[in-house]
């Protein structure tokens, strides 16, 4: 997956992904896991009133979900899926004004590191360099490639079906995720029967376990 080498485009739909140094593995409990999941969704925010943090300790004095929506009230990108691995994050976002992708990624990736360092003990950063991008051009590549990252755990054999994994968005797909917990907004870009969904998820599991097998052979 490239680098970035020209600007992010206003409106357009990108896949992101970013991993760890040397896969070292940062998602270590469910508590971590939960703790990136609500930082993306915080920092989806065109003017966070605050680190993500801070929140965390205003949201105590606050009614959750009053406080969200009052921070949320406009975003600078929206999430059309995700997937947290122990190594490395997937995302696929509409970015929603310029260079708001850039932001978001840095807001996010800064928040979870002083977070993961501070808990841990440990100095250093934790990501391989930038984020990877690539633009998504027809509505038949976001559709294959929300299965390629719902399927991420699968491939790696640390779950047999996608909705056993907790931590992607794939159970929002499938209507398992109370609407006040979603953070996905899929549904003005794909047009999902939730049984043919599954069914176009499941039928691929196999093929992409055996890519994931050899796929140190034919990466470039």
């Amino acid at each position: 997956m490239p680098y970035r080498k020209i600007p992010l485009v206003e409106t357009e739909i990108y896949h992101i992904f970013t991993k760890t140094i040397a896969g070292f593995k940062i998602f270590n409990s469910d508590h971590d896991f939960e703790r990136i999941v609500k930082t993306i969704s915080f920092y989806t925010a065109e003017n966070p009133p605050c680190k993500f943090s801070l929140f965390l300790e205003r949201k105590k004095k606050s009614k959750e979900n009053d406080f969200l929506q009052s921070t949320h009230s406009k975003k600078i990108v929206k999430i059309l899926a995700y997937c947290i691995m122990p190594t490395h994050i997937h995302l696929i976002l509409v970015q929603l004004k310029d260079n708001a992708i850039s932001q978001f990624a840095n807001l996010v990736l800064k928040s979870y590191s002083k977070y993961f360092n501070t808990k841990y003990k440990r100095k250093g950063p934790l990501w391989e360099g930038r984020f990877k991008n690539v633009l998504v051009d027809t509505d038949e590549q976001l559709l294959h490639l929300t299965r390629y990252v719902h399927l991420n755990p699968v491939s790696a054999f640390l779950v047999d079906k996608p909705e056993d994994w907790e931590f992607s968005s794939y159970r929002e797909y499938m209507g398992l995720v109370n609407e006040n917990k979603r953070i996905c907004e899929f549904a003005d870009y794909l047009n999902l029967d939730i049984s043919s969904y599954r069914k176009f998820v499941e039928d691929r599991i196999n093929y992409q376990r055996e890519l994931e097998q050899i796929k140190h052979l034919i990466l470039e």
